[in-house]
């Protein structure tokens, strides 16, 4: 992990898992202008380094972590660092996806079925054992982010391991709801991201919804 600014312990810690772009280096930016340390997890390095000049620009800070979210090592060794670091995890925003091609059911790549099912869901039941006693010792959140299109056409493989992972958080959710840690599951509105790009080329983008607007509203519902 990379330290661009010193940390300070007492400093709430948020972890942003998938912050390279889009919603999540939406959340990251508006995060550290609120006074949280961010550690910003994604696979694009230029990503990361892009939002920590923003993040710079606004005087708050980040700890960047170039890793991918689907090697389970990685995760352990950061779930380590945290704990020694920081003691605990405030909040964990978990914007991290693998968004396959759409394709006919019959026709879904078996490649791009196996790596939805371990980024989409595999990786989100490892992370919430890994991470539920950080968050269980400072009281934190876990958000997540549901998507409606769970067996829309042509969306079988996204759309599926989608579902999946949403309904993994709903029982963590129900499981915690009176012990912690709490479980937030937002919607978030159609915005102009690489992802919705690919699902819906020619889409009019100057009708969707900034990522910054989004990212403000449901940090406010928090």
């Amino acid at each position: 992990m990379n330290d661009t600014h010193q940390e300070n312990p007492a400093q709430k810690l948020a972890l942003v898992t998938g912050a390279s772009r889009g919603l999540g280096a939406a959340l990251a930016e508006l995060l550290a202008a609120q006074g949280y340390h961010v550690l910003a997890v994604a696979r694009t390095v230029g990503g990361l380094e892009e939002l920590d000049d923003r993040i710079r620009g606004l005087g708050g800070s980040s700890t960047l972590a170039p890793m991918d979210v689907a090697e389970a090592p990685a995760m352990q060794q950061m779930t380590e660092a945290i704990a020694s670091r920081w003691g605990g995890l405030d909040l964990w925003a978990h914007c991290a996806i693998h968004a396959a091609p759409l394709s006919p059911a019959p026709h879904i790549d078996g490649k791009d079925w196996s790596k939805s099912m371990l980024v989409n869901v595999e990786v989100t039941r490892g992370l919430i054992a890994l991470l539920e006693p950080l968050l269980i010792a400072r009281k934190g959140t876990a958000l997540f982010f549901d998507d409606p299109r769970g067996g829309a056409k042509f969306f079988g493989a996204y759309g599926a391991t989608k579902a999946a992972q949403i309904a993994l958080a709903r029982s963590w959710q129900a499981e915690t709801a009176k012990i912690g840690p709490r479980i937030v599951i937002a919607e978030p509105a159609p915005m102009p991201t690489a992802t919705r790009a690919r699902f819906f080329p020619g889409e009019d983008r100057t009708a969707l919804t900034p990522c910054k607007d989004e990212a403000a509203r449901i940090l406010a519902g928090l």
